[in-house]
């Protein structure tokens, strides 16, 4: 890891990312590699969901679908893991779909070739995609959380394809987030919040909601308009939106709103 020189744009900047592990504490070591200080808290985990006959009948049928979308690197990773059980070679002839660079890269290292937007990390961007703009009779295999991505699913369904949701993974708040965040919206009182989903946001509002700290004032990063939205009209408008979700871009995106003043300027009071 690169060690953070003194002249750093985000030295002495402090930041609490929110994502789940492990790109949590990933993107964390990468913030300090960049002089920031930063801490981990996670507003959302991850639970694999039972196996079950109607993901085994999914699998095994693996070969009787056109199109293979996963909406996050973790769908992705738990659809390859249950392929790996059932295919000990993968179909010819399928087309694999990415939300977003990182979805797209988890497919790239299992020697697939995978379409992905080139702008957007969202369902909107991918829908975008030539590739998916004519489904008539097409048959399209849609990995994800337990719920979620309605509007992917509803849009194919309304191009003509047909869509089969494959729920791999349950999110909830992490049961001690609440106390953790007040803690560490008093304690370390960060100048900047990594909020990458709409999800996150909302627990992150409902967490701090009775916070006496200056919770609407720091300043937010959210992944796409339209979260920043919501956070807009929860209150917050102190937003900001990397180009991409990679850890190089949140960084940068960061350091161009808060170097100028994050560490000499404390946070006003609400």
């Amino acid at each position: 890891m690169a060690t953070p020189h003194a002249e750093s744009p985000l030295r002495g900047c402090r930041v609490l990312v929110c994502r789940p592990q492990p790109e949590a504490d990933r993107l964390v070591a990468a913030f300090h590699a960049a002089g920031a200080e930063a801490r981990a808290l996670p507003l959302l985990e991850r639970l694999p969901l039972p196996d079950t006959a109607a993901t085994r009948t999914a699998i095994q049928n693996l070969d009787q679908f056109h199109h293979v979308i996963a909406v996050s690197p973790y769908a992705a990773r738990q659809l390859l893991a249950l392929i790996d059980t059932w295919w000990p070679q993968l179909p010819l002839g399928l087309h694999w779909y990415g939300v977003g660079q990182g979805t797209a890269r988890v497919l790239q290292q299992a020697g697939l070739q995978p379409h992905w937007p080139s702008t957007g990390v969202d369902s909107e961007a991918l829908l975008a995609l030539p590739e998916l703009a004519r489904l008539s009779g097409q048959k399209i295999l849609l990995a994800r959380g337990e719920n979620g991505r309605e509007l992917l699913r509803d849009t194919l369904q309304q191009r003509g394809a047909q869509v089969t949701p494959l729920a791999l993974y349950r999110r909830q708040c992490p049961a001690d987030a609440g106390q953790r965040l007040d803690t560490l919206l008093r304690d370390f009182d960060p100048h900047a919040v990594v909020l990458l989903s709409g999800e996150t946001l909302n627990n992150f509002i409902a967490l701090g909601e009775n916070s006496d700290h200056t919770l609407y004032q720091r300043l937010l990063v959210v992944p796409v308009q339209r979260v920043a939205d919501q956070a807009a009209r929860a209150g917050f408008h102190n937003l900001c939106i990397p180009p991409e979700l990679s850890d190089h871009q949140v960084i940068a995106a960061v350091a161009q709103h808060l170097a100028p003043t994050a560490p000499d300027t404390d946070i006003p009071a609400r």
